[in-house]
């Protein structure tokens, strides 16, 4: 993040406008960085793609145009931007994903910042809402701001895979934590290492059924998994002088654990890790991020490394 110095927040008028502008000032004040507040208006698309031609259609494109420039000074007149240097601009382009990915490629901002919600499982399963875009291809790391409080010294999750199991490299979790720890210097936050993994203790009981007389031994073979997983969050934990009690291992799917451990531990954010591709496995199966999205009841970071960086 130190490497650009520009934040970019897309502001959506359905999405808690007013919220995300003041989470994107104070991160711009944490980070020391101009901000760009842009707002993305989906209902009002097609005034600016050329489908009218008449001297009355262009009226009242402009007129529209016009009216959301004002709404997005609007906001960020609405709050305490002293010391930050802030922009406002309007996406006129469509679609919004698109067009928005289009302004980051061009920008290259260090921090993209944006409001979510609740998808429902049509969106979740066509892929065809503009969050899921910029968390597969946003190549800035993205800072997904949900309509709750924040507070200054906040605790973080940093969500691990020091086992690179799912074909991730090495790299990403380095530059999940590298992202956590900045956050937490910023503002004096609690960092807390948290890797989920998968037991095979679970199937035990139809495993020795299917292959008896031959019964496999599968405690010890779950201990054994365990401590591989362990020492390798240990070396992780290690490199970055993590304290031992901030670090979490525990058995089970990420897409239960990881909310439940953020909320029962008052989690303010967590930072997680996706990968800079695009495939049919992915496209069917979807990511741990888009899996635990909705279930999370913080902010989320999402930082990514090139795919093959290791």
């Amino acid at each position: 993040m130190a490497k650009k110095s520009s934040i970019l927040a897309l502001i959506e008028p359905e999405l808690e406008p007013q919220a995300v502008v003041e989470r994107a000032v104070w991160l711009a004040k944490l980070y020391d960085a101009p901000l760009e507040l842009m707002l993305c208006d989906s209902d009002v698309g097609p005034l600016y793609a050329g489908w009218y031609v008449s001297s009355e259609a262009k009226d009242i494109g402009a007129k529209i145009l016009a009216a959301q420039q004002e709404l997005v000074d609007e906001l960020a007149a609405g709050v305490d931007t002293a010391g930050v240097e802030i922009t406002t601009t309007v996406l006129e382009e469509r679609p919004v994903a698109e067009a928005a990915l289009e302004a980051i490629h061009e920008r290259q901002p260090a921090l993209v910042v944006k409001g979510t919600h609740y998808h429902s499982a049509a969106e979740r399963a066509l892929f065809v809402d503009t969050d899921w875009q910029l968390v597969r291809e946003c190549p800035s790391p993205l800072y997904l701001a949900k309509a709750t409080p924040l507070e200054d010294s906040p605790k973080i999750v940093a969500a691990v895979d020091p086992t690179h199991a799912h074909d991730k490299p090495a790299a990403l979790d380095r530059a999940i934590v590298e992202a956590a720890l900045d956050f937490g210097r910023r503002t004096d936050g609690e960092l807390h290492l948290l890797h989920t993994y998968q037991r095979v203790a679970g199937i035990g009981k139809e495993a020795n059924r299917t292959f008896k007389p031959i019964r496999i031994p599968l405690d010890e073979i779950d201990e054994r998994i365990k401590k591989e997983h362990r020492d390798a969050l240990d070396a992780l934990a290690s490199d970055f002088d993590i304290d031992a009690d901030h670090v979490h291992q525990l058995p089970g799917k990420p897409r239960e654990l990881l909310p439940m451990f953020a909320r029962t531990h008052g989690a303010g954010l967590v930072v997680m890790g996706a990968l800079a591709r695009w495939s049919l496995k992915r496209a069917v199966i979807g990511s741990t991020v888009e899996r635990v999205l909705d279930h999370l009841p913080c902010d989320v970071l999402i930082v990514r490394v090139p795919l093959g960086e290791d």
